[in-house]
């Protein structure tokens, strides 16, 4: 009897041990699972904490935030002294040589990261049409801002160097590029106008005056009859003509929407009721194929943003043929 009591307490003992370990396997199962295994993430982006000891991939598994955020990263890039993107070889991969299998392979799948494309505006899109400008697949002045226009330039350049046309460029493209053309010049780059000055109306010489030209499609800063920068412009439909005559400045906005078409108006410098001279996107991408709603619209953002610095409310505003 006190043997089989023994036992009986050891059998007892030995349940609830095993038990224990069962418990203690089924909650370890579930931690790791709703750290790892599930793949869900937290508020923060983070995968749920996990208990200190259970396996974690390493931190550098997952892509750096600025990378995963700008979709093109560009290892070691920094701007050069005239503020533009770097345009050096060794910013991307080296493509192969176009004969070898690798290389048609890497260019059928499109592996290449795209480094620019529809809808960009920055430094390097202006290199990009300056060197496309260079080969005769660009036809304007450059402005910095990737649209249709330089979609369809790229596209042609890929076509010619036997590559798939996309239309955006990846890294093969943009060494290819880089391989047929030389670095543009300050002048190839930031051309004055692409349209030649025309004479100044009379009342744009004296004083401060934009002096804008319907006949050549420019509009030039003059102070006492000498001008001070240059740059394209475009103006109102038939239906939404821009008015004629002599005006002045009456107030700027650095960042103004229309509010009667609800499209944005950065630089507007107001002339004439809603009428204003101001940058446009629209511009920029498709050049004379539109129109404004009658302001005078710039397409080259940059210099814009530095004349929009120098005119002051009450300056002239001379519209003319």
């Amino acid at each position: 009897m006190k043997r089989s009591s023994t036992v009986a307490r050891g059998g007892v003992v030995r349940r609830a041990v095993l038990a224990a370990v069962s418990v203690a396997l089924v909650a370890g199962c579930t931690a790791q699972a709703a750290g790892t295994g599930s793949g869900t993430a937290g508020p923060s982006g983070r995968a749920a904490a996990r208990p200190s000891g259970s396996a974690s991939a390493p931190a550098s598994a997952s892509p750096s935030a600025s990378e995963s955020e700008s979709g093109s990263a560009t290892p070691g890039a920094s701007p050069t002294d005239d503020g533009k993107a770097p345009s050096s070889s060794a910013t991307f991969p080296t493509p192969e040589p176009s004969g070898s299998a690798s290389a048609s392979a890497s260019e059928g799948a499109s592996a290449s990261p795209v480094l620019m494309k529809d809808g960009d505006e920055n430094e390097q899109v202006r290199e990009l049409q300056a060197r496309l400008r260079q080969l005769k697949f660009f036809d304007r002045a450059p402005t910095g801002f990737y649209g249709s226009m330089t979609a369809r330039s790229v596209k042609s350049f890929q076509k010619k160097q036997g590559l798939t046309g996309t239309g955006s460029v990846d890294g093969t493209t943009w060494q290819r590029l880089l391989g047929a053309s030389r670095k543009p010049t300050a002048d190839e780059l930031k051309p004055s106008t692409t349209n030649a000055l025309d004479t100044p109306a009379p009342a744009c010489m004296t004083g401060r005056v934009l002096c804008i030209s319907k006949e050549s499609r420019t509009l030039a800063w003059m102070i006492d009859g000498k001008v001070v920068s240059s740059m394209d412009v475009r103006f109102g439909s038939e239906n939404t003509p821009t008015r004629e005559g002599t005006f002045s400045v009456g107030w700027k906005a650095r960042e103004w929407t229309s509010t009667i078409y609800h499209t944005p108006m950065p630089y507007a410098m107001f002339f004439s009721g809603g009428q204003a001279v101001h940058y446009s996107s629209d511009f920029a991408a498709r050049g004379y194929a539109g129109a404004s709603h009658g302001c005078v619209n710039v397409r080259d953002r940059a210099k814009l943003a530095v004349l929009f610095d120098q005119v002051k409310v009450g300056d002239k505003v001379v519209v003319h043929w």
